[in-house]
């Protein structure tokens, strides 16, 4: 017998209704959203690394600029804030060791070492913080000695994000700097010279007491550490303590040296330094050309060209040279039928 619409209908409802008590949970979310859903260590990480109290520097790695940290200062830290181990939600009991070798395994750290492993000459004991490291064979978290690299991009906060639109503006203000009224150009100037005054004079005075020091004490005493450094971040940058002389005490002889030559270059600027009259003509020369960038209009200069076309028109038209040698020539002729006239 054939069955019915009404009992075929039947079977695909209890079917359905079978295969739904086996279903799994996960399958009814969509593939999509689970994607989207973040990993737990990936959110432990980032919140890790976005904290101000785990010590963390800048350092090269394989020709790529990474931030890293030490173990030992990871393991403190997580030791000091336990209340962050409550993202990794199954995992929150685990040990630090545990939890930072899960972090390895999902490629979130890299392990490294010091490309420099012997003590150069002058110093004491190596870089506290290397500014060039190499990956490390063994993948595995140690306290001794050990570095370790974020190896996913961080979030850009929104100062820099406002800093790169920021920056076309100022190249294009830069580049309209002549035709600003002459009293922004005046700001602008003084301005400029101020900050440029401030960068050589803290230059001078702290190369002043670096040597100073140096000679007097031997103490190597650097005030901004870091502020001719290549790589540093912004606070590194401006750090203004000194940090601690690692390297050994330079002989008598050599402060004594360098005290004499210092000496002498004093003398020697002293004696060669300009006279008032050639400061006075280095005055006026630099005067001049402020001047001319400050009164320099569009205006003017628009003026200036329009009479320089007319002058090279006038000096090249060859119609206005034949009218000028007819009038000549017609000048000319008159004196000598008047002088017909007379005889």
């Amino acid at each position: 017998m054939k069955k019915s619409g009404a009992e075929k209908k039947r079977v695909r409802r209890s079917s359905a209704a079978s295969n739904g008590g086996n279903r799994d949970p996960n399958a009814d979310t969509p593939p999509r959203k689970q994607a989207a859903k973040k990993d737990v260590f990936q959110l432990f990480a980032e919140k890790v690394r976005n904290h101000k109290e785990l010590a963390s520097r800048w350092a090269v790695l394989q020709e790529t600029r990474v931030e890293y940290f030490k173990g030992k200062d990871f393991a403190s830290f997580l030791k000091k804030h336990p209340e962050l181990k409550d993202i990794l939600e199954a995992d929150r009991n685990s040990e630090i060791e545990d939890i930072a070798n899960i972090l390895l395994r999902k490629n979130l750290l890299v392990r490294c070492d010091r490309v420099v492993k012997i003590v150069r000459p002058g110093k004491r004991k190596l870089s506290t913080w290397p500014a060039h490291l190499e990956i490390f064979p063994d993948q595995v978290f140690s306290e001794n000695d050990a570095f370790f690299a974020w190896t996913f991009a961080n979030r850009r906060p929104l100062w820099q994000t406002l800093l790169s639109f920021f920056w076309p503006v100022l190249t294009l203000a830069i580049c309209l700097f002549p035709v600003y009224p002459h009293q922004a150009k005046l700001l602008i100037l003084y301005s400029c010279a101020g900050v440029l005054l401030l960068i050589v004079s803290m230059l001078l005075w702290r190369a002043l007491i670096f040597g100073s020091i140096w000679i007097i004490v031997g103490k190597r005493v650097w005030f901004f550490p870091n502020i001719l450094a290549e790589e540093a971040t912004l606070r590194e940058l401006f750090r203004f303590w000194p940090k601690k002389d690692e390297e050994e005490r330079p002989k008598w002889t050599a402060r004594l040296f360098y005290a004499i030559v210092a000496v002498l270059v004093i003398l020697l600027l002293r004696h060669h330094a300009p006279d008032e009259a050639a400061r006075a003509r280095y005055h006026r020369r630099v005067s001049n050309i402020i001047d001319d960038v400050l009164e320099w209009s569009p205006s003017l200069a628009l003026s200036g060209m329009m009479e320089k076309q007319q002058t090279v028109f006038n000096t090249t038209d060859p119609n206005n040279n034949f009218t000028d040698g007819a009038e000549a020539s017609s000048e000319k002729a008159a004196p000598s039928n008047e002088t017909d006239e007379e005889i």
